[in-house]
């Protein structure tokens, strides 16, 4: 293949026109789409400073036409991953060794499932996705990176990784499907008694409170409104003692360059907003990714990030709602626990066989879980199935 093909390692997403990396991912998946990446860049939340430094893998043929494309980071920490490998910094760090810096095929702060590598469908992509393992697993080396890490990949691809010799590691999510609700009320009816009577207290709470929503697609939002949102998005973090990963210059600019694939909920009280919930969309499935508040009010959280979610997604024949990591309260509201993927190379013979051992130990634990938590899903007997 060598002999055929020419691999570029890009330092920048600049270095593609937007419309060859858009022809290649071929999908309105939001997150992989040239101007999410580039705003992120451009806003500086993806940056050697932040410990993302852009390492984008092409593949091209020798007439310079794009065959195969990945997202890539040379990493110095693991912020922002939502794939948790603390652990096994520390291990590295106990022994001696550097962990960091690390190679990440991830949508940056994104724990969001979806195409990872995108090869043309002309191709033999066995054979490209073969030689990417190779060429990725020697660049980390002459870096002198410890691993690489691909995040949230689908899993069929992940499944081909495990068999190149990249261990899957699980994770879970909870996820709301459309199962064809003709309205909010439909949805509600496939629950049991009990648990329906207490999601309508609570929109019934947030209704007594005199709160509304407001929908907004990306090109509908002022200037103004982004300000609020963004002060209640760096709320959630600052709440916390930490700084948010993300930027306002980013949002705006996502706003500008990809404004049809927005969907910002504003929570409105006495004529001032209060709350906003921001999510991403195409055509088959809403991304809950951002939330925050200058007011504290019973339930306003489920209100503004799940039940608005779900009513657009009813109203728009959306099939599904993946809220984001995290939250097992989401299952009560109808959310199902579904697994997520990883794969990882180490390159430390040790540390890898160690690794590789904790990932299967983990996955019995995970798939007990998963069991465990559809007994505790909201719906009559048999409608989660």
């Amino acid at each position: 293949m060598s002999q055929e093909y020419r691999t570029e390692f890009l330092d920048s997403i600049t270095d593609i026109a937007p419309d060859d990396w858009n022809k290649l991912v071929g999908s309105d998946y939001p997150f992989l789409q040239h101007a999410f990446l580039f705003a992120l860049e451009k806003s500086g939340c993806t940056s050697v400073r932040s410990g993302w430094k852009p390492l984008h893998l092409v593949i091209k043929n020798n007439a310079g036409k794009l065959l195969a494309l990945m997202p890539l980071y040379l990493k110095n920490n693991s912020m922002g991953e939502y794939v948790f490998d603390w652990s096994w910094a520390d291990a590295y760090s106990q022994h001696g060794l550097e962990y960091y810096p690390k190679l990440v095929t991830s949508i940056p702060f994104t724990p969001s499932t979806g195409p990872r590598v995108c090869i043309d469908s002309a191709e033999n992509k066995q054979e490209i996705l073969t030689e990417i393992v190779k060429i990725v697993q020697q660049k980390a080396l002459t870096l002198q990176a410890s691993s690489w890490h691909i995040l949230f990949p689908e899993k069929n691809f992940s499944d081909q990784l495990t068999d190149l010799g990249m261990p899957q590691r699980q994770g879970c999510q909870y996820q709301w499907f459309n199962k064809n609700y003709a309205d909010f009320e439909a949805f509600l009816q496939s629950f049991s008694s009990r648990k329906r009577k207490n999601l309508k207290k609570e929109r019934k709470k947030v209704q007594e409170n005199n709160i509304q929503f407001e929908w907004l697609n990306g090109n509908e939002v002022t200037p103004e409104q982004w300000q609020s949102f963004y002060r209640f998005y760096q709320n959630t973090y600052l709440v916390r003692g930490r700084s948010a990963y993300l930027n306002l210059p980013f949002f705006l600019e996502l706003a500008r360059l990809m404004p049809d694939q927005i969907l910002l909920v504003m929570a409105k009280k006495d004529d001032a907003y209060i709350a906003g919930a921001l999510s991403f969309k195409d055509n088959n499935a809403l991304y809950g990714r951002y939330w925050g508040c200058d007011e504290e009010w019973q339930f306003l959280h489920f209100e503004t990030c799940y039940y608005q979610g779900i009513e657009y997604c009813i109203k728009h024949k959306l099939q599904k709602f993946d809220s984001g990591a995290q939250g097992e309260h989401k299952i009560q509201r109808g959310f199902e626990p579904v697994f997520t993927f990883s794969n990882h190379w180490i390159s430390h013979p040790q540390f890898s066989a160690a690794i590789n051992q904790f990932i299967e130990e983990e996955k019995d634990h995970l798939s007990q879980y998963q069991q465990l938590a559809e007994k505790h899903l909201p719906y009559k007997k048999n409608e989660n199935s």
